[in-house]
């Protein structure tokens, strides 16, 4: 049974949280190179390892809107809209969401699974008893490193994805390179830029910090340790596509 008051706790929870993560930010920067390994390491598995998914699907969306996009345009006699749908769903609004799903998947379980673990073999009390904060050298790292990921991760998707679309495009006619690309940069404007990379930062920090609190949550039986990494996964698809709502609608409403 739904606890409106146990759903308010945990939103401030997870406020407090994530604002004690921003406070050591500046920290981890300045003083914390033990943890700057930590933070390599995360980018490494979150960005690096998760190049080869992200060009797979960046070319096969591209090459999608164009199949599909073309034929119907051409009907209408509107194809010069082609690269503003293609700005709107590769660069605003899919890159974002996928990359960040690509992500949770990857990285989210494997963040709770590992923090969890280190609570029920009592690693994070050995931190504490040495004087470690476990948010500083645990949370702050992750949250970066999983933030950056995403950042270049939806950049690399989106140049991938635009490149795909122009691979098709050849197969159906001879379009010079420099016409297609002059043509999107057009369309492109500094607030999808924006809004695109606002999503990122958004998603990075909810998909971070919603991993770390729940590999935190466990007590003492190893069988937590899955379900953390299980209650990491669905919160963070939740929580993603609602900021992506959220965000979306917010930008139109302004625009």
């Amino acid at each position: 049974m739904w606890n409106p008051a146990a759903t308010v706790r945990n939103v401030f929870y997870h406020l407090g949280f994530f604002a004690r993560t921003l406070k050591g930010v500046g920290y981890f920067v300045r003083h914390s190179q033990a943890s700057f390994k930590i933070l390599i390491m995360q980018i490494l598995f979150t960005f690096v390892h998760a190049l080869g998914i992200s060009t797979f699907l960046a070319l096969a969306i591209g090459a999608a809107v164009n199949v599909i996009g073309v034929p119907f345009l051409t009907m209408i006699n509107q194809q010069q809209l082609m690269y503003t749908l293609l700005i709107i769903i590769i660069t605003r609004e899919l890159g974002p969401l996928l990359t960040a799903f690509i992500v949770i998947a990857r990285s989210a379980t494997a963040i709770a699974t590992e923090i969890a673990g280190m609570v029920i073999s009592h690693e994070v009390e050995a931190y504490i008893s040495v004087g470690v904060d476990p948010i500083q050298h645990l949370a702050v790292p992750r949250f970066l490193g999983v933030t950056i990921s995403l950042v270049l991760l939806n950049i690399y998707f989106s140049i991938f994805g635009l490149a795909g679309s122009y691979i098709v495009a050849q197969l159906f006619s001879s379009m010079p390179m420099d016409y297609y690309f002059t043509s999107l940069m057009q369309q492109l404007n500094i607030q999808d830029i924006l809004l695109s990379i606002i999503k990122s930062i958004a998603f990075g920090a909810i998909i971070s910090i919603g991993a770390v609190i729940q590999g935190f949550s466990v007590e003492r039986a190893s069988t937590e340790v899955p379900v953390a990494g299980l209650r990491a996964v669905s919160g963070a698809f939740a929580l993603c596509i609602f900021v992506d709502v959220l965000l979306s609608a917010l930008f139109y409403v302004v625009l």
